[in-house]
């Protein structure tokens, strides 16, 4: 349909008792107690902003930031698990203490070997080699007091004779017991050791190891190595013994057949308790721990700063959309974080763009309304004077007249309405709709058949005319329409909705064609360019005043060749031809095509569409 629109000609016509065309004020609100609704949905809103505020006040600490310490503290976390375990260098340690213990005891067995023999014979009268246990038990005594080791000497029968805790012989017997080591005075310290026991304890890591035999009955049959030293090997062995408290400590101990010319004399057992590899552990664990409590400060500080840089400016930024969306003004200001230059940032543009976006779709819905409003009121207006004027004329002629300009009006009221049912469903459709590819150059061939084949029907009139006798000249010659497309008519296709596009090159085409003189052409060019699609519609009118080159585009502005009857156009033509080449991201422009002399010869309005 024709809606574009040129030059400005006032809709209001000088009927009867017409109106000047002002905007008639709007009618005085209702009171406040009048509509009922309003107050709950009033009370309603407020509710729920002061809902969302108390949360807010209440949630000192944000998730993010939760979160972001949960994240970066477990990963320190299951990294400090894994080296407290230590099993490789625990397991290291003890390895290194019972190779310590094998060299000890391989020296005390070769001492005994050569410095505690006695002479004697067998049965046979044949000198032999044995120990002399007296001998034994003073050199084993001798022999650790420079070891923290306890030493024993079991004979080739399994009896004990000597150890180094005992002193004297079987008839004067004193027994060395190991007192607890003393304090150093650091409280602190001890405690700290003794938590760290406490958690040692707490974790079955020794329960793997089996139970030292005791000393009730200290014979080679409940000690396993001592067996099999006196059957000429090393054993060694690692044992879990109890504690009165309920916890468990580490024993090491080592066997050593003690040998004369390959002949086994007894069993040197040496034993020593893991408080050395305990200690190493502990002191390597406690250096594990203060490194972990400096990283652990360092990644929560970290972890705080990143969160701040996250969580605040995202609280803010919902702060203030919730003020925006519960405000009745304009004085809320989004925050513009876009110096970070990252998603943050992106997010407060984006936020602040919308909001813009939605204050100018609402100035824009309002100016429509108010426009909307004063349209409709002018033919309401002519309409009620020539109601009005109807009863008070006396003559049949002057009451067809004032029926015309009544009908006149309803038609143009009419068609004013459709034309704005059909522009505000326009942005909705819009939105909704998903993009195409729609080729231009076939929409441009399309809207040039349908219009030759208008011009045939009139050709075949004009023949009939002549046929009946009828001057041919009284029909006006018909406007031509050209379409120049590339050679290879390729390169026109573009993403949007087919439909639309069509409207739009449909509402320049009737533009043109109403603007330009009998026999003249109207010319549609499209060029393929690398980056766009461009579309010029040239017509051989009188072309647009240079000072509403932009004003046509505007709505309900209308000015039409003075050939045309008056209020046939509503004047929202070339605004939804603009309205819609903007959604698709394109522009839209008008020119005028001038002679070398510089006079107007034609209109151009061109279509630049992205591909």
């Amino acid at each position: 349909m024709n809606m574009d629109l040129r030059a400005r000609r006032p809709l209001t016509a000088a009927k009867p008792g017409a109106g000047d065309g002002k905007a008639v004020p709007p009618p005085p609100a209702a009171p406040p107690d009048k509509p009922a609704s309003i107050k709950p949905v009033k009370e309603k809103a407020q509710t729920e902003k002061a809902e969302i505020s108390r949360r807010r006040r209440v949630r000192h600490l944000s998730p993010l930031t939760l979160r972001v310490l949960a994240v970066n503290v477990l990963a320190l976390a299951i990294l400090l698990g894994g080296l407290l375990y230590l099993s490789t260098y625990q397991q290291w340690l003890i390895d290194k203490e019972l190779a310590a213990l094998t060299t000890e005891a391989r020296i005390f067995a070769g001492a005994l070997g050569e410095g505690a023999m006695q002479p004697a014979v067998d049965e046979f009268n044949e000198p032999t080699n044995q120990l002399s246990n007296e001998l034994a038990r003073q050199m084993v005594r001798r022999l650790v007091e420079t070891t923290d080791t306890r030493t024993r000497l079991f004979a080739p029968s399994g009896d004990l004779i000597a150890d180094s805790r005992v002193l004297g012989g079987p008839k004067s017997m004193v027994q060395i017991e190991e007192l607890p080591p003393l304090r150093n005075g650091n409280r602190l310290t001890e405690i700290g050791i003794e938590l760290y026991d406490y958690i040692v304890n707490a974790v079955p890591e020794r329960e793997h190891l089996p139970a030292y035999p005791g000393e009730q009955d200290q014979s080679a049959e409940n000690y396993p190595d001592v067996q099999r030293a006196l059957g000429g090997e090393i054993g060694r062995n690692v044992w879990r013994v109890g504690r009165p408290d309920g916890r468990s400590d580490m024993l090491l101990t080592v066997a050593v057949p003690v040998q004369r010319y390959k002949k086994v004399l007894g069993a040197v057992y040496i034993s020593r308790g893991g408080a050395q590899v305990d200690r190493a552990v502990r002191e390597f664990r406690m250096d594990i721990m203060r490194l972990f409590a400096i990283t652990l400060g360092v990644t929560v500080l970290l972890s705080l700063y990143l969160a701040g840089t996250i969580a605040r400016p995202i609280r803010r930024l919902a702060q203030a959309a919730d003020e925006v969306r519960h405000g009745h003004g304009r004085e809320v200001v989004i925050p513009d974080f876009s110096r970070r230059h990252d998603e943050v940032g992106d997010l407060s543009v984006s936020l602040r763009e919308m909001t813009s976006a939605i204050w100018n779709r609402m100035d824009a819905i309002e100016r429509f309304a108010a426009d909307v409003a004063h349209e409709i009121k002018n033919p309401l207006t002519s309409m009620r004077s020539a109601v009005e004027t109807v009863q008070r004329v006396k003559t049949d002629e002057q009451r067809q007249r004032l029926l015309a300009i009544i009908q006149h009006d309803v038609q143009r009221l009419d068609r004013l309405i459709s034309d704005i049912s059909n522009a505000s469903r326009l942005d909705a459709e819009l939105s909704r709709a998903r993009a195409e590819p729609a080729d231009i150059g076939q929409t441009l061939t399309m809207l040039a058949n349908i219009h030759d084949a208008t011009l045939g029907n009139a050709d075949a009139l004009r023949e009939a005319a002549a046929e009946a006798g009828g001057e041919v000249a009284d029909l006006p010659a018909p406007v031509r329409v050209e379409v120049n497309l590339p050679k290879d008519g390729k390169g026109l296709v573009v993403p949007g909705l087919e439909g639309r596009l069509t409207q739009v090159f449909q509402n320049l085409l009737s533009n043109a064609l109403s603007f330009s003189p009998p026999g003249g052409v109207v010319c549609f060019t499209a060029r393929a360019l690398p980056d766009r699609v461009e579309v010029t519609c040239e017509d051989q009118g009188p072309g647009i005043p240079e000072a509403k080159l932009d004003a046509i585009f505007d709505r309900f502005y209308s000015e039409r060749p003075k050939s045309e009857a008056f209020g046939k156009h509503s004047g929202l033509g070339l605004s939804i031809s603009k309205q819609i080449i903007d959604a698709h991201q394109g522009r839209i422009f008008a020119g005028n095509l001038k002679n070398p002399d510089g006079t107007v010869r034609g209109a151009v309005f061109t279509v630049v569409l992205p591909r």
